[in-house]
């Protein structure tokens, strides 16, 4: 396949830095990597809040994935606003903006419960995921700066090992708090006054895991203000939001940002429905309630996989790794699709594995000598990550139209066949 053009050629009105650029900013890595396991774990808490809304509001595929929708349609939104943001007040205050706001998100779950409308918690997950954004844009440009720019593939890696631990430990403790009751009534038995009450007394448990967290989110937020003055070195090109989109037009750049989009739209969809998959009679026959807890075999086998990564990025070219990952996933979820039982369960958990380097890689590989321009890179990402609505929604749709999961699962399998392509594209270094 032929090599993606010359990107610094004279001709580009914004040319990429040769040299990676570096911040000064001893021991904050710890710092950064805490952030990846905040966003990390909140995010993947939707997977298992998705099917007691499922249940609570009765609710088809297509109406259980907005939540999804109205959580990552705050990439598209914020994506590129937040990214000028951090380039005004840098990456440190940055990071308190967007966790405040994220604290805001998680105490609109009161008002949600409360009436017990499902709109209003999709309204509250659209606020959470904005200061996700934000955190998001400040988390991934600065790990990658916080070091030499030959080690940043495997440094990214290694940030987002925290990210999988924490979409490892969020749902295992969301599950046991969320989906405890989840077998003993079902909301389609009920009517009037009782349909009202048992939707708010049991979405009052959604609520008391949020609240946790917006303690916990403000505890950090305090501390990273203190630290707001630690960075030495920062600095940003200033542009407009044109002017950051023309990095469209680098085709490492741009095809980078599609294989985000599709990467995470292939993650989310298969998160948002594994444990109403699970529970199918051809594979487990188990109730929400009872699995839910594998949940994070999905997610932690991403976490062991970017352990493991972070390694072998440092020894093997990062293209062909990913390419090698995409092509796994396309096999393992035609193996769940084709069989039942154990294996068609198992065989889909382990697509998170083949998930672990995939966002922190291709994030790599299309930012690559970015420099200055790294936050610019970082916010249009972050707007490609979209995809968390765009494909779980269509996905949902096609579960729905078919009346079939395991039909729907061939919409994630193209997707990764595209990031494959993406892989070999981009093997050699920008």
């Amino acid at each position: 396949m032929a090599l993606a053009p010359d990107v610094t050629s004279s001709t580009d009105p914004h040319p990429i830095e040769d040299d990676g650029t570096h911040i000064d900013a001893p021991g904050l890595q710890p710092f950064v990597f805490a952030l990846f396991f905040i966003f990390g774990g909140i995010t993947s808490l939707n997977d298992v809040v998705i099917p007691k809304l499922k249940e609570l509001f009765t609710l088809n595929y297509t109406q259980a994935m907005l939540v999804q929708f109205c959580f990552f349609a705050a990439y598209f939104v914020m994506g590129l606003p937040m990214a000028r943001l951090v380039k005004k007040v840098g990456y440190m205050r940055g990071a308190v903006i967007g966790l405040i706001t994220m604290m805001a998100g998680c105490l609109m779950f009161i008002p949600a419960s409360q009436t017990a409308t499902y709109a209003i918690f999709l309204f509250a997950y659209f606020v959470l995921a904005s200061g996700v954004v934000m955190v998001q844009v400040v988390a991934n440009p600065l790990i990658s700066l916080l070091g030499p720019s030959r080690t940043a593939h495997s440094r990214l890696t290694f940030g987002q090992a925290f990210n999988s631990l924490g979409t490892t430990v969020f749902p295992a403790v969301g599950a046991g708090l969320i989906l405890g009751k989840l077998a003993e009534v079902s909301a389609d038995e009920l009517s009037g006054d009782a349909l009202r009450a048992y939707r708010t007394a049991e979405s009052a448990m959604i609520v008391n895991t949020y609240l946790g967290l917006a303690v916990a989110i403000g505890v950090v937020a305090l501390v990273v203000w203190l630290f707001r003055n630690k960075l030495q070195g920062e600095r940003h090109e200033e542009s407009s939001i044109v002017g950051g989109l023309s990095l469209l037009k680098r085709p490492r750049f741009g095809y980078g940002a599609l294989s985000i989009f599709l990467y995470v739209g292939a993650e989310v969809a298969i998160g948002s429905i594994v444990i109403n998959y699970l529970a199918l009679e051809r594979v487990f026959g188990q109730p929400e309630s009872v699995i839910g807890w594998m949940i994070t075999l999905y997610w932690g086998g991403a976490m062991v996989g970017r352990f493991i990564g972070s390694g072998l990025l440092r020894v093997f070219s990062p293209g062909k790794i990913l390419a090698t990952n995409a092509t796994i996933a396309i096999l393992l979820i035609a193996v769940s699709a084709m069989t039942s039982g154990a294996v068609a369960g198992y065989s889909l958990l382990a697509v998170g594995l083949m998930n672990s380097i995939m966002f922190p890689t291709i994030f790599a590989l299309a930012c690559e000598k970015l420099g200055s321009r790294a936050a610019d890179g970082s916010g249009i990402i972050n707007v490609a990550i979209v995809g968390g609505a765009v494909v779980p929604v269509i996905f949902g749709a096609l579960a729905d139209l078919s009346g079939s999961l395991a039909f729907a699962l061939i919409l994630p399998a193209i997707c990764y066949a595209i990031i494959a392509g993406f892989g070999i594209f981009a093997r050699k270094p920008a």
